[in-house]
């Protein structure tokens, strides 16, 4: 019989050795010289009693089937966030933040702190007319061993509207407010805001932008935020929205556009990839875990 090499006499002679150096690696170093299916294999392999659960994020547009983004939520469960998956990243708060940092500050209007964006407040009147969505954030602190829930923070979230416009600065709605407004997180950490599905403008993957506060009193100001980011939404969905009224010129910007050709998410999204469920008649869920 030919005589075989270490490297080729299977995995009955490997994985013993495996296991022992993988104790003391710990867990992240199984994930690294398994990946999530080595590691599912593993664990039935050994006889544990509850096999490892591995979750993967979306490279383009949207949660794999069998699997949710980290950032995200899974329909009537969450995602678990740990201190070492890192802060979600900073990033731009574009043109159009509304926060002081360029021109106005809708941070510093009484009626801001509100839960429903879909209209103007104060002395403006307008309606932003698209698909319902209903935006929930869970901001986690990660100042500590455990991921833990963020009482009492704030968060300011915004967006365009179907035309890919934004209020306050674009000049047919510089005179309205809506898309935009502040929540206060509760004791676990969590704020829902009720909005449209934004459009696709040109140049962008579809997103919606947030800051979050430390508190309340901390949001009127753009110096004060903790942290700048924006959640990314998934290709498929965005395709079945952009075919309904309103939102024809997404069509054309999307199929224009890619997560690795935009300037915010190229350069990695798995934690601000949201979790989209729902329909265009009952209308849409976005979760997203904000750990800062």
């Amino acid at each position: 019989m030919e005589e075989r090499e270490d490297h080729d006499l299977g995995l009955s002679h490997d994985l013993p050795r495996i296991v022992e150096r993988n104790k003391r690696m710990g867990r992240r170093g199984m994930l690294a010289v398994f990946g999530a299916a080595g590691v599912a294999a593993l664990a039935v392999s050994c006889g544990t009693d509850e096999p490892e659960t591995v979750t993967s994020s979306s490279t383009q547009g949207g949660p794999p089937a069998g699997g949710t983004p980290p950032g995200g939520a899974p329909a009537g469960g969450e995602t678990s966030v740990q201190v070492a998956d890192g802060e979600i990243p900073e990033e731009t708060a574009g043109p159009y933040p509304g926060d002081g940092s360029n021109g106005v500050n809708v941070l510093t209007e009484s009626g801001v702190v509100r839960s429903d964006l879909t209209t103007s407040f104060g002395s403006a009147s307008g309606v932003a007319e698209g698909i319902p969505v209903t935006i929930r954030l869970k901001v986690l602190d990660l100042n500590g061993e455990d991921a833990t829930a963020m009482a009492g923070a704030a968060v300011y979230l915004w967006h365009c509207d179907r035309e890919g416009r934004y209020s306050m600065y674009d000049e047919e709605i510089a005179d309205e407010n809506y898309l935009r407004g502040v929540q206060e997180t509760g004791a676990d950490g969590r704020v829902e805001f009720t909005s449209i599905f934004p459009a696709c403008y040109d140049g962008r993957w579809p997103h919606m932008h947030f800051e979050v506060y430390q508190s309340l009193d901390d949001a009127t100001s753009y110096a004060n935020k903790l942290r700048t980011s924006q959640l990314a939404l998934p290709q498929d969905v965005c395709e079945t929205v952009y075919a309904t009224e309103g939102y024809d010129a997404s069509v054309a910007n999307l199929a224009a556009v890619s997560l690795d050709s935009d300037g915010v998410f190229s350069d990695g999204h798995s934690l601000q990839m949201a979790t989209v469920t729902g329909s265009v008649d009952t209308g849409y869920t976005i979760t997203l875990n904000v750990p800062v």
